[in-house]
Parts: C-alpha cells; structure tokens; sequence
C-alpha cells in the first residue's frame, strides 16, 4: 500500500488540529490521526505542526501524508476461526472459550487477533497497533459472538455504535441461585477493586463508571437460572459482577463465583449469544446468533427443575 497525500483547507478559528483533520477525513480515527501529527506527516501552511491541539487560527492549507500501515508486532497464525459472517469491511466470528482477544502479558501466541491476521494480513495497522481491528472485548472464557474491524472507516463506524449503544447485544449466562424477578434492571457503578488490582468491583459511582444490565429470566432449575443478559453499557467484568452483586454469581466463574463450583464445568457459563448493529457503508442492520455450545448445552438437561410454590 502506497502513501497517501491528503490536501485540505480548513476555516480555523481556534478548533484544535486534530479535530479539524477529524471533521474532514472521517475514514482516519482521531487516535490515528493524533499518531500522523506527532510523528511529522501533518503541515499547515507548509510547516509540519506535531503538537495534535495546536490551534487553527485562520483559514489554513493542510497537507497529511498517511503512510502505509507499520506492520505490528504481532504475528499471524494459521487458527481456525468459525466465522459467521463477512464483507469488505468486517468479519463476525464465534470465539471459542479459551481464546484471549489480543495479545498481552502471559499470551502472545494463539489469540484472536494472531488468528484473524492470518486471515486477514490487511488488518495490520487498523486502529491501535497493540489490538488490530478490536471494536469490543471477550474475556478469555466468555464464548460467542465478536466483530472485527478490516479498515479504520469501519472501525471508526463499529466504535460509534456501541459508543452511542445502538448495538444489541444478548448473553446466556446460567446463574447460581434465583434472581428475585422474571425481568429487571441492574444499575451499579464498576471500578478496580481497591484491595486487589488486577481485579475489578463494585464501587460508588464516584469511584467507578455506571454500567447498566438489563435480564429477562429463561428457565429456573432447583438450583440454578437460565437468563438472558442485556448490556447496555460495555464495562469490563460487567455482567460477572453485576449478577454477583444481585448473589446470583454465574456458574464456573473462578473470580467472582463461589470457591466451589455446583456443576462440572470448566469456564464460566457465559455465551455472547446475540449481536446486531447497522453495517458499516450500507446502513442496514443485521443481526447475528450462535447456539450455545456443547459444553455448556450439555449441562443444561442434566440440572433438576424447579417446583414452584416448593422450598429450593
């Protein structure tokens, strides 16, 4: 891929740099077009400007060069994906319990986005470097349903949807105990644990951001709850903690679950189920499904029912 020259001509007036960049060439994201000025690939009335909220002045003459993508450090790996859908654009897979999303401290090797570089060489250079085309996360024992960003136009288009929460997104998660509704709303704040960092919590909002959790009950067993989780906001752990917080701990989870797990699985019962959004360039809304694996749909007929009106 050859370098791009991009000419453009602002009305200044005091907006930052990168903010005008941003407003024109909308297929660049604004960290992407942060990373061009610092490194010297921006002038402004031909001299190179690399502080990203120089401001604008007056009316000015831009030149951005973007070079072709800096291949990452990671390096592609001949995984087998189970991919759901694909276009020129992006690519939904059904992740695999086990599988970590992007490579970091402990795994290097073997994660989604080493498995989807070696299907798509491309994606090098889409978005932040460390985690090539990642609009949203999985965590490693989580399964189910993830989309992938193929350009920065689309990551950036994928990025403002969950960002404005127009993506649905719908889990199966197997609970520990009984909630106390068919259906309900979980509202609390999450943050790191302030006794174990490399954990998150349950904090007071001004110590942690909102996170908001809608379910609707699908099957109640002797011991156990079949629901349906509804995210509406994307915090890390959300739904292991929020379901811990209301003492329904999801079943298998080693963090926030009971010390003793009360079935024989090994991972959490968690499945991204359901995705829609609207697909980058066309607008038109999609939505995706996985069946719940078989590790997990096997545990389901094994559970005993719940008679109501009975103790449980």
């Amino acid at each position: 891929m050859a370098e791009q020259f991009r000419a453009l001509a602002v009305s200044g007036g005091g907006e930052r740099l990168d903010k005008s960049i941003a407003a024109v060439l909308t297929d660049l994201s604004r960290t992407h077009i942060q990373r061009l000025i610092e490194d010297g690939f921006v002038e402004v009335d031909g001299r190179v400007v690399t502080k990203p909220a120089f401001r604008l002045e007056a009316p000015a003459t831009l030149q951005v060069r973007v070079p072709p993508p800096a291949p990452s450090s990671h390096q592609p790996e001949a995984i087998a994906l189970e991919i759901v859908f694909e276009n020129e654009d992006l690519l939904v897979v059904n992740k695999p319990a086990g599988m970590v999303v992007h490579p970091a401290a402990g795994h290097y090797t073997g994660t989604l986005v080493n498995a989807v570089l070696g299907h798509v060489p491309d994606l090098e250079g889409v978005g932040d470097e460390q985690r090539p085309g990642i609009v949203h996360r999985l965590d490693k024992d989580t399964s189910g349903l993830i989309v992938v960003a193929k350009n920065d136009a689309a990551q950036l288009e994928l990025q403002r949807q969950f960002k404005d929460r127009s993506v649905e997104k719908l889990y199966l998660a197997l609970l520990d105990g009984h909630l106390p509704s068919q259906t309900g709303r979980i509202e609390a704040a999450i943050g790191r644990d302030p006794r174990n960092r490399k954990r998150m919590a349950i904090v007071p909002e001004s110590k942690g951001r909102l996170a908001v959790t809608e379910y609707r009950v699908r099957s109640e067993y002797a011991l156990h709850t079949l629901v349906e989780a509804h995210p509406l906001t994307g915090r890390t752990h959300q739904l292991r903690l929020h379901f811990a917080y209301m003492h329904c701990p999801i079943v298998g989870d080693k963090v926030y679950g009971r010390r003793v797990p009360s079935l024989p699985l090994k991972r959490q019962f968690l499945h991204a189920a359901r995705l829609s959004f609207d697909l980058p360039g066309s607008g038109q809304r999609m939505t995706f499904i996985a069946p719940l694996p078989d590790d997990l749909a096997q545990a389901l007929p094994e559970l005993p029912v719940r008679l109501f009106g009975a103790e449980s």
